[in-house]
């Protein structure tokens, strides 16, 4: 059927081609309506240089000769747009590009809204608005409460591998929003972040090479069965943020790559275009078509999903033209240096966009780059985000914990040089999936030392994160001890609860959680350097180490006192601000978390003797691989 070219408007085609409309799904893709009269489905794509261009679906057999649906350009612009009369939701179609050589290849629509479970790959016609969303009161209570005084501790979620009943038998959407919400409830997590789901061909990628863009991906059902999780976890007080994938994409044929037959999406330039490390291409962030396409997709998830905001991936791939590139493939950009200025640029504007539409979201950049003022305002000069994973802390205190604690005394500088920059930047502090893959082991077996102690460390770990300055992401099965690394094809080891060890874990983690819930000085000045103050940094000889956290308003500290090292000191002074009592908040030795059970009061009395440049003191006792939390009394 020929249809006008006028069904598209011709203001959002200026929008796309000048890379400002954002949201573009609302135009491209397979959309429902009416049409002279007649109900049936639009198509609009973006292929610039395709000679001809037809939708084939189940609804002709696939038939190149049934010019079911053929399409027309409009004008110069690039975009085709075409109608499917009596065509409904739930068909399964992709285009057919006939490319300016006359070659014929079929497509994965890029604005596709749903897709087939792979290895098949076309798309599905799908309406966005079919579901009643009862999530109002959160939405209200995110626009009243910003985030960076408050607690926020995130869960990171594998949805195929959280709980697993056989091999590719995943739980699906609607399962987990009982029984994944449930857990992360009890369990004390502000946040649920999950690695990607938008559409893409190989489980053992985790989604981050993706071929649906806008695509919910169909492993764990109908995309409808998202919203109901999203809105459950709502319902439950749980926000939840999507990893986000917008540096690069797969090269399957039925994809993004060479899209008309030329470089569309990616750059003509193969040494820009290409990503080795991954195999994958780099979208072209200069090409204003390009952003809305991503820009746009940013918005989706938020619109249609109420998704709570993005973790945006490996930013530094993208802010650095020869990131892990050999040297045939290295550029320069136009003024001889090696950032990409377009990818700059487009991370300002992706922040500026989601912001403008949505303030209240969470923007956070995993990035291991040095670059300056991530979580700065763009009109300051810095890229926007308000988060940005503390990548320096990770890889400093995994090495100083990997270290036998006979030998940590030299290395004592690992722990405390994070909190040289801690304010610089809004951080969170991540033990994500990344560490505990790929022969890396788990964060349990990372540990030194014998079977108890390894439980020990981790213990003591936990703690120095928690109260660290930052927010705080903690990878799945970590919080039960994990001995394995983490395997994406299996369900995490749930059997290890059965052993006490792995059980005391769990308990620990769950009371460490709602402890750091419950107490504002651990949070609510997390990126100020007036909520943290050194006590005794320097006692590297014995791997002591101590510090406060202070709140706004109560004036009453909390104390935090580690030992690193394997020996214990019965008697144990630190100086203090406040006189008074100081009750035990945390004991990572209790025998019910595995410890030895080393017994000492819950409650003592600060003595009026000067130490560390404080007016007061306490003596306490110190287990060995342990942290306490000591709380200040006094008003």
């Amino acid at each position: 059927m020929q249809v006008s070219p006028a069904l598209v408007s011709s203001d959002d085609l200026y929008l796309f081609n000048t890379g400002q409309l954002f949201r573009a799904y609302c135009t491209f893709g397979a959309h429902p309506m009416e049409f002279e009269g007649q109900s049936g489905v639009r198509f609009v794509l973006w292929a610039p240089y395709a000679r001809e261009v037809y939708v084939s679906g189940d609804f002709n057999n696939w038939s190149s000769a049934d010019r079911h649906v053929s399409m027309t350009q409009v004008g110069t612009t690039g975009v085709w747009v075409g109608f499917g009369p009596n065509l409904h939701e739930g068909a399964r179609y992709k285009y057919e590009i006939v490319n300016a050589s006359g070659e014929r290849q079929l497509k994965t629509d890029p604005f596709g809204f749903q897709s087939e479970l792979r290895p098949n790959t076309a798309s599905i016609i799908s309406s966005l608005n079919n579901h009643a969303w009862q999530d109002q009161e959160w939405q209200m209570n995110k626009k009243r409460n910003l985030p960076y005084d408050k607690p926020m501790l995130i869960y990171e979620v594998h949805l195929a591998s959280w709980r697993m009943d056989a091999p590719e038998q995943f739980r699906d959407y609607e399962q987990l929003s009982q029984e994944l919400v449930d857990y992360v409830c009890s369990m004390g997590y502000t946040h649920i972040e999950v690695l990607p789901i938008t559409e893409h061909p190989l489980d053992r990628s985790w989604g981050y090479q993706a071929t649906g863009y806008y695509a919910a991906t169909s492993r764990y059902g109908p995309a409808d069965g998202l919203k109901k999780l999203v809105d459950h976890c709502h319902r439950r007080g749980i926000g939840v943020l999507l990893d986000w994938v917008c540096g690069h994409f797969c090269k399957d044929d039925h994809g993004l790559r060479l899209f008309d037959g030329t470089a569309l999406y990616e750059s003509s330039d193969y040494r820009r275009a290409e990503k080795p490390l991954w195999g994958t291409l780099a979208f072209d962030f200069g090409k204003p078509q390009v952003q809305s396409f991503l820009l746009s997709n940013a918005l989706f998830w938020l619109d249609i999903y109420h998704i709570d905001g993005l973790r945006v991936d490996a930013v530094a791939s993208m802010i650095d033209l020869n990131f892990d590139k050999p040297e045939s493939m290295k550029t320069v950009n136009r003024y001889g240096g090696t950032e990409d200025i377009d990818a700059l640029q487009f991370l300002r504007k992706l922040n500026e966009t989601v912001f403008l539409y949505y303030p209240e979201s969470l923007m956070m950049a995993e990035d291991s780059s040095s670059y300056p003022a991530v979580t700065s305002p763009t009109y300051l000069g810095g890229l926007g985000f308000n988060y940005k994973w503390n990548m320096g802390w990770m890889n400093d205190m995994l090495r100083y914990m990997e270290t036998d604690p006979d030998h940590r005394s030299s290395h004592h500088s690992l722990i405390t040089f994070s909190l040289h920059y801690a304010f610089s930047e809004n951080y969170v502090l991540p033990l994500s999936h990344d560490e505990v893959v790929h022969g890396k082991r788990s964060l349990l077996n990372k540990m030194p030392g014998n079977y108890q102690e390894k439980f020990a460390n981790l213990r003591l770990f936990y703690g120095y994160w928690i109260t660290h300055p930052g927010k705080k992401l903690l990878f799945m099965g970590g919080e039960f001890g994990q001995f394995d690394e983490w395997k994406d094809y299996a369900g995490l080891d749930w059997s290890l609860l059965q052993y006490p060890s792995h059980d005391s874990m769990l308990r620990y983690v769950r009371e460490l959680n709602h402890m750091y819930l419950d107490h504002s000085a651990l949070w609510e000045s997390d990126h100020e350097q007036s909520g943290f103050e050194w006590i005794d940094v320097n006692n590297a000889s014995q791997c002591m180490l101590s510090f406060q956290r202070n709140d706004q308003l109560s004036n009453r500290p909390i104390i935090t006192v580690c030992n690193f090292s394997r020996h214990a000191h019965p008697i144990y002074r630190i100086g203090v601000s406040q006189p008074g009592k100081y009750r035990l908040l945390l004991n990572s030795d209790k025998s019910e978390y595995g410890g030895t059970g080393m017994q000492f009061p819950s409650q003592i009395v600060a003595q009026n003797i000067p130490l560390h440049g404080k007016p007061y003191s306490i003596e306490i006792s110190v287990p060995a691989l342990s942290i306490q939390l000591w709380k200040s009394e006094s008003a």
